[in-house]
């Protein structure tokens, strides 16, 4: 313990020395930060030069080996340099599906090659990442996907369609379940793909959401070309694989949950005296009151798990069963926030552009709409409590 705190204060002082005083107080999630990538340059160069100062350290990915360009760092010291990061409000150094979905995965699956060609890209910025699982015929039943692929000696051919594909206009490369043998049982026909995007056989079309705002898209493959090299965990043995990144996804959701939730109890409460004309006291509608002391107790427990799963994942390198739940609750408590938001401003909480309407009353709006899909992706609130009976709790059929 005395050395973690001496690794603290040594960090304390590196950050006060080198983050940028423009990103101080900025933060505001787990996905501010530095993207990375060929085709979006950085534009803000505080947020360029705060990553290029954590990268000489190895803190882009510090728990990945230095080998790749990681810090070789535990996960305690890890913790430690996010939570002084937290401290001044500075964003993260590097954000994105290559830092938390498929490096941890190449970790854990890939061969020597993969992480020698990948990861240091990764880590260095160089290369941004988007995840092709989920098919229009293929969602929550994700092992009936239909985009095939058939291997021509040391190359790949990829023909079908993705959806619900997050900034893959924006992305440099995706890594997807494709399907090589049809006539197995579908789990085990699955394959474990990664996929050059710059290319003329991969074509994405951004996809339009009712809040006016969305990441996702949809990509097309016509004769795409990957290589064998490229495949993860083997021919038709990709499923496993997909399950094990399915987890560190889920896990990803759960933490930016976290993010976007803290504090805003208070939030709520504040915005309930502005619109009710109250400074101080009660507040006069006492159902409000009561969904608003409901909503802080669930928001408090729901941060104290996930401060229990990472000290679980610390002592034991992995997450207990109860992470498990942190993408349901997440996602629901995520949705009773901007519904009691709404509920909070009134009239003014049904705005969608224009006077009379406030930018946080416009922005109420928006994440109201936009907070319907939080519990259908990343794999919906009825199929992951079907996968939490069976496979966590081990009930029958």
């Amino acid at each position: 313990m005395a050395d973690l705190e001496q690794f603290r204060q040594e960090v304390r002082a590196w950050i006060e020395a080198n983050a940028p005083a423009g990103l101080r107080g900025t933060r505001k999630g787990r996905f501010d930060g530095y993207w990375g990538g060929r085709l979006h340059p950085e534009p803000d160069p505080d947020v360029k030069r705060w990553f290029d100062a954590c990268l000489e350290r190895g803190w882009t990915a510090p728990t990945w080996p230095a080998e790749y360009g990681g810090g070789g760092l535990s996960r305690a010291e890890a913790e430690i340099i996010d939570e002084e990061m937290e401290r001044v409000k500075v964003p993260p150094p590097l954000v994105g599906f290559g830092l938390v979905m498929i490096g941890p995965t190449l970790l854990d699956f890939g061969t020597d090659e993969q992480k020698a060609e990948h990861l240091p890209k990764i880590v260095r910025g160089e290369v941004r990442w988007c995840q092709g699982y989920s098919e229009p015929g293929a969602g929550s039943d994700l092992a009936g996907l239909q985009t095939r692929a058939e291997i021509q000696g040391d190359k790949v051919i990829v023909n079908g369609q993705k959806v619900w594909t997050s900034y893959a206009d924006k992305s440099d490369w995706i890594f997807a379940l494709v399907r090589t043998d049809p006539d197995a049982k579908k789990q085990e026909g699955i394959t474990f793909l990664l996929i050059d995007m710059l290319q003329d056989g991969v074509t994405t079309r951004t996809i339009d959401l009712i809040s006016g705002w969305s990441p996702f898209c949809e990509v097309f493959f016509d004769n795409a070309v990957a290589e064998t090299k490229n495949i993860v965990g083997g021919i038709n043995k990709g499923w496993t694989v997909a399950k094990a990144l399915l987890g560190y996804e889920r896990s990803m959701i759960g933490k930016a949950i976290e993010g976007q939730l803290a504090g805003t109890e208070q939030e709520l409460a504040a915005s309930a005296r502005a619109h009710l004309g109250r400074d101080d006291g009660p507040l006069p509608d006492a159902s409000l009151r009561q969904q608003l002391a409901l909503y802080s107790i669930d928001e408090q427990c729901y941060a104290q798990t996930a401060r229990r799963i990472a000290e679980t994942a610390q002592a034991t390198g992995a997450p207990g069963p109860e992470s498990s739940i942190m993408k349901v609750a997440g996602s629901e408590l995520k949705q009773r926030r901007w519904e009691l938001a709404t509920r909070i401003a009134g009239l003014h909480g049904i705005g969608w552009d224009g006077e009379p309407f406030s930018e946080d009353e416009l922005n109420t709006t928006r994440q109201w709409l936009r907070s319907r899909a939080n519990t259908i992706e990343g794999g919906s609130t009825e199929i992951q409590l079907n996968i939490i009976a069976k496979r966590v709790l081990g009930l029958p059929s």
